[in-house]
């Protein structure tokens, strides 16, 4: 009969990322049939039931309590797997070309490495702003990945960075490029004279790798958090990092990337942009403005962005042309007639849900243009439904599904099992951050959908783009020929991935509209909202001065990060953070106020 052993280490932070190499290592061993190692949150403990886990122990943990659980076949395999769980635990890549030492604090982190200037902070939301606020003081710009950092402490922490000529990137922020120094999820582009701040990590992944196909590059690529340009937090950082740009005499060209802006703000930032001095072009995802204004030039969609902006740098390599193109035949069954979108790009998700409500409705989704489609994607998906599945909802107590693509494998497979399915759209971002080989878990996950459609006398189109370059860690090329070879039809922008999706669904007998976008310029000028009045916003003089010296790093929260870091030549010290005050809540009100 099987049996449970379980430990708690009170107070024991690790991150997701370790903690589901952990987790996979215990499963491997001889004798184990399943483990969960996970911070005790109350959604991390409901994991821990659902697979018959959750301890006594367990459920009596707190949410900064690490537990392990191993359900092994006798006692003897259980003690020796969980005897092995501090090996484990401080397992290192191999090579990562991170010191060993892992100071506990930020200030014994700066002794230890002198000239540090920026950090990356991914420890849980609830402690990041502390942790950021102690950073700032430091005199360090913040790459903030977290998320669920309270709104009035995002809008505090950019009140003191800009006090300080200091930038906040995030909270929630997924992506950055500065000084060619890619932080969070990004991708090796080459350095070139195009500048870009979004409020959006894929939409600057996406653009940032068109520029590097498109023959051009990348000076800095800055990223804000998506509540950046709400009326709350007024564009703190968007203003701050292209006030940077413009100031910055390696960007001659500048790119704008923003969800819809609440109308003031993107009001003032457009001000700004016009006195930038340089070519802007923005993009705001689901408006369809186009053309020039002034040194304005406006782009309907990222592809376009990118093209834009190439083609003002003086590239000569031309982007391809969007249209369908030729496609496969497929034979579809009666009744099959739906799309479904399983995204890991939260932008590129609603780019795609712009594309299709223009040509074909407005899909299902979690990323709505329209509140009347809003699903929260947790059950079955209905006719056309496209679902980030990067989103909250689904990440809570899981990794998000760039570093961990199983869930969505399995949600291909659920998808291709329902009858009405005809095609179903992925995007694949690769880079630093992202899993180490998403094909290898992808492309059986499409194998396996399309043979069971056809066991079902069914045919099944797998539409995919591909975010990456031959220089990330993943090549993009070796990534489409895997996938290609499962019976994928890759395309190397997102763009072109929809309109080949749309493509096939008009031979399951769908109206669909396939004209080519039009080209910059070809819509006449784009009228420009009134201005705030709220005065240019400033260039952040100490992240200037770092963003074109050297980066010099601490990092605090998921390992991978540092390890990236490391893998590409900067100095970077892992702090081995722990939650302040064990935890404790008020305890560490205490402290703060005594600081």
């Amino acid at each position: 009969m099987a049996v449970l052993q379980t430990v708690v280490r009170r107070g024991a932070y690790y991150d997701s990322v370790t903690l589901l190499k952990v987790q996979l290592a215990l499963r491997d061993m001889d004798g184990i049939e399943e483990a969960g190692v996970v911070m005790a949150t109350p959604h991390n403990q409901q994991i821990l039931a659902d697979n018959g886990l959750l301890t006594p122990e367990a459920r009596d943990a707190g949410p900064d309590d690490l537990v392990v659980v191993v359900r092994a076949v006798d006692e003897a395999r259980a003690a020796e797997a969980l005897g092995r769980l501090d090996e484990l635990l401080a397992r290192r890549v191999e090579s990562s070309g991170v010191s060993t030492y892992r100071p506990k604090t930020l200030r014994s982190a700066l002794r230890t490495q002198p000239g540090t200037n920026l950090a990356l902070i991914s420890v849980p939301g609830r402690y990041a702003a502390g942790l950021a606020r102690e950073c700032l003081d430091a005199g360090l710009s913040v790459f903030l990945f977290s998320d669920n950092v309270p709104l009035d402490q995002e809008i505090d922490l950019k009140r003191q960075a800009a006090e300080k000529g200091l930038l906040v990137m995030g909270p929630d922020c997924g992506t950055a490029l500065v000084g060619g120094v890619g932080l969070g999820f990004a991708n090796v582009v080459r350095r070139g004279p195009v500048g870009v701040v979004a409020a959006s990590g894929t939409g600057l992944q996406e653009v940032s790798v068109l520029l590097h196909r498109y023959g051009t590059g990348v000076s800095h690529g800055l990223g804000t958090g998506g509540r950046d340009l709400s009326d709350a937090v007024g564009g703190a950082s968007f203003r701050a990092a292209l006030a940077a740009l413009a100031a910055d005499p390696g960007t001659e060209i500048i790119v704008l990337i923003s969800k819809p802006p609440s109308p003031q703000v993107a009001a003032a930032v457009l001000a700004d942009a016009r006195a930038a001095g340089k070519p802007v072009v923005v993009h705001f995802l689901g408006e369809q403005r186009r053309g020039r204004q002034d040194n304005l030039h406006f782009a309907a969609t990222l592809r376009e962005t990118a093209a834009v902006a190439a083609a003002l740098a003086g590239s000569r390599q031309a982007p391809e042309r969007i249209q369908a193109g030729d496609v496969p035949q497929f034979r579809f069954a009666p009744g099959q007639r739906y799309l479904r979108g399983l995204y890991s790009g939260g932008t590129l998700c609603y780019e795609a849900v712009a594309l299709l409500a223009s040509r074909l409705g407005h899909p299902w989704t979690n990323t709505p243009l329209d509140a009347a489609y809003k699903m929260d994607g947790l059950g079955p998906s209905r006719e056309d439904t496209l679902l980030d599945l990067g989103d909250d909802a689904f990440t809570v107590g899981r990794l998000h599904p760039m570093m961990d693509p199983e869930p969505r494998a399995r949600r291909l497979v659920q998808e291709a099992s329902d009858p009405e399915t005809a095609v179903i759209l992925l995007d694949v971002v690769l880079g630093y951050g992202a899993h180490a080989d998403p094909a290898s878990v992808l492309a059986p996950a499409v194998a396996e959908a399309r043979s069971l459609a056809r066991r079902e006398g069914r045919d099944l189109a797998v539409v995919v783009s591909i975010c990456g370059t031959d220089e990330d860690p993943q090549p993009a090329a070796a990534q489409a020929e895997a996938l290609a070879r499962a019976g994928a039809l890759v395309q190397w922008s997102h763009e072109q991935a929809v309109l080949t999706a749309l493509a096939v669904l008009e031979q399951a007998g769908r109206p669909v509209r396939l004209e080519e976008a039009a080209g910059a310029g070809e819509a006449g000028e784009a009228a420009l909202p009134a201005g705030s009045g709220s005065g240019q916003a400033q260039a952040p003089q100490a992240f200037v001065q770092a963003m074109n010296g050297k980066i010099v790093a601490v990092n605090a929260g998921v390992g991978t990060f540092a390890e990236a870091l490391a893998a590409q030549g900067v100095p970077v010290v892992d702090m081995d953070w722990r939650p302040p005050a064990a935890g404790d809540d008020r305890l560490r009100s205490l402290l703060d106020r005594l600081r």
